[in-house]
């Protein structure tokens, strides 16, 4: 068993406005499709005043929708969706950034696709994971009966891009947008007697920025640079797709039972510190991705349940952990006395057309790269209550008046500054106290994901060694990260010492077989690479005669007790070699093999 709890769900009458008439009968529970897009900002839509790109299909929902003009999200990936399936700040669920180990969920967190589930659900995700690349933090073992995707923060190739179903690898042919588009669709239109949950985590328009010409030279004529014309390309090619299943949806004559949602990861991103007026357009907010101005955490944000719900703007302040509360208000589930306290609050009020419902809440958020090793409040912290938002604990804006968060009025308001600090520092001491913000381990040793694959942007890198991958617009170059990213490889091995090391935590004692996956350019022999368990070296330096392929090379077959260990790959010699190290490999043996 993952959870250490059992969920025990009930179905109770729904509140005045939600109108779900014998709620115990699965034929007339609403289906669930969740549109996340990734790096797509309040601005890449028509309806924020870009006049630039074409979505009429998102301008036409929005247009038909409960529009939340005030919806926030994480600065960055993993964490927007941590809190979107389980209803919970990010940082509570284990997840704290987007890579190194911080974006995998601790298995024990309950989904938002568990609990759909329990109650009669079929479930399916198509696209972006990001909670994790090991078992038991992934989506078939987080309540998804249908997963088709990918585990990492981006794939590499938008076309003919090889991704995974239910754990096996899946060829794909064609852009990944109409992949992911055309299995959502087949797996919404299979005739079946249970409503369906589907979340479509689109990867567009995430970088490597990979679209047919034809989706974003006329982008380029009207005067975009090429950066900005493929982004705008990516989302118009998007927002076809969309229309697609919309479009689907109705012919099949399901649309006015299915909750549509709609919504963007978190900001976009326009490079590495590029100046506010290089920008593209953000409707006005201030900053990009992976900061908390409201550039880097605020996003479009529609739902539609056929005529349920008058379409309107929203000055209301919601945000992603409302999306479990509301849909489980919606459908009279009750949690259990068990259940991780939620974050969230339900919007189903907001979505009757009672405003006045939501207006004392605060909303707090936290991220910055600078406090991952060593956490602390600030900076990257925010509370947001009223008109009122407080970033790091010493400026304070009115959104009200000043959307661009332009002016500090904390001189101003004292009072206001200080009341909001208060708050949000009492929110602080309690997020920290639930994983006392500490990395997931690597679990190994699970029999149903063996062999495990561990990536080197989960390890430790030393010496000479460096994060390699693909880099630039299109991926179309090799560059350097300096603490690596998802579909990393590692290079540099050149003298004594050079070593990478991972922190691991093996689920049962047994033989285990450990492999690398390696090349050298040079095609030379590799003789003093060695493989250390706690510092201690378990086998002589084995001999590869490698090739310019990444291929499997066997090191040893040894017993690991259950338990944490550390495990290192290290250099015992110098080396003239070239040699490129992708993954280390650990497989556990059957009872009694040798």
């Amino acid at each position: 068993m993952i959870k250490d709890y059992t969920l025990t769900l009930m179905v109770l009458i729904i509140m005045p406005g939600c109108q779900l008439q014998d709620s115990h009968s699965a034929s007339v529970r609403p289906n669930i499709l969740i549109f996340l897009t990734d790096d797509m900002g309040y601005g890449d839509v028509g309806i924020s005043g870009n006049t630039i790109i074409e979505t009429p299909n998102l301008d036409q929902l929005a247009g038909q929708s409960v529009q939340f003009k005030n919806f926030y999200v994480s600065p960055v990936c993993a964490p927007t969706r941590a809190s979107l399936l389980t209803g919970r700040y990010h940082q509570r669920t284990g997840v704290r950034s987007v890579t190194n180990g911080y974006e995998t969920m601790d298995p024990h967190e309950i989904t938002l696709a568990e609990i759909l589930k329990e109650q009669g659900y079929r479930t399916g995700i198509f696209g972006k994971w990001h909670l994790g690349e090991y078992y038991p933090s992934v989506p078939n073992a987080q309540g998804f009966d249908e997963y088709l995707g990918f585990r990492t923060g981006h794939t590499n190739y938008y076309y003919d891009a090889t991704i995974e179903r239910n754990g096996q690898p899946f060829k794909t042919s064609g852009h990944i947008t109409d992949v992911l588009t055309h299995e959502a669709l087949k797996f919404m239109s299979l005739v079946d007697q249970h409503p369906f949950f589907c979340y479509l985590a689109y990867n567009a328009p995430h970088t490597p920025l990979q679209v047919d010409s034809s989706w974003w030279k006329g982008y380029a004529a009207a005067g975009l640079a090429e950066r900005e014309a493929r982004i705008h390309g990516m989302i118009e090619h998007l927002d076809q797709g969309i229309g697609k299943i919309i479009s689907a949806l109705k012919s099949q004559g399901i649309l006015d039972n299915t909750i549509l949602i709609f919504m963007s990861d978190n900001g976009p991103i326009n490079g590495w510190r590029v100046p506010l007026e290089e920008m593209r357009y953000n409707a006005g907010l201030r900053d990009q991705k992976s900061t908390v101005y409201d550039g880097g955490v605020r996003t479009q944000c529609y739902w539609k349940w056929g005529n349920r719900w008058q379409p309107a703007i929203k000055e209301t302040i919601a945000a992603h952990i409302d999306v479990l509360p509301t849909l489980v208000d919606i459908l009279g589930i009750e949690l259990p006395g068990s259940h991780p306290p939620v974050d969230g609050t339900s919007l189903v009020p907001v979505l009757a057309g009672q405003d006045h419902s939501l207006e004392a809440r605060t909303l707090f958020q936290k991220y910055s790269l600078e406090t991952l090793q060593e956490p602390a409040p600030f900076p990257g912290g925010i509370a947001r209550k009223g008109d009122w938002k407080l970033v790091n604990g010493n400026e304070l804006y009115n959104l009200r008046q000043d959307i661009g968060e332009q002016t500090n009025l904390a001189d101003q308001h004292p009072d206001i500054l200080a009341e909001l600090d208060d708050e949000y520092q009492a929110w602080y001491r309690d997020i920290s106290d639930d994983h006392n913000l500490q990395q997931i381990p690597i679990t190994v040793g699970h029999e149903q994901e063996n062999p495990v694959y561990l990536q080197p942007h989960h390890g430790k890198a030393s010496g000479n060694v460096r994060f390699w991958g693909n880099r630039g617009l299109t991926g179309e170059r090799r560059g350097t990260h300096p603490v690596g990213v998802d579909s990393d490889w590692t290079g540099e091995w050149q003298a004594k010492g050079d070593a990478l090391e991972w922190q691991v935590s093996f689920v049962e004692s047994g033989e285990y077989t450990f492999k690398i996956v390696a090349r050298d350019t040079s095609r030379q022999q590799l003789t003093n690479l060695n493989l250390l368990v706690n510092d201690q070296v378990i086998a002589e330096p084995p001999t590869f005669s490698l090739n310019g392929e990444w291929n499997e090379y066997d090191l040893v077959t040894y017993s690991i007790s259950e338990g944490p260990v550390s495990l290192k790959l290290i250099l015992e010699g110098d080396t003239k070699n070239n040699l490129e190290v992708q993954s280390l490999v650990i497989e556990k043996q059957p009872v009694g093999s040798k």
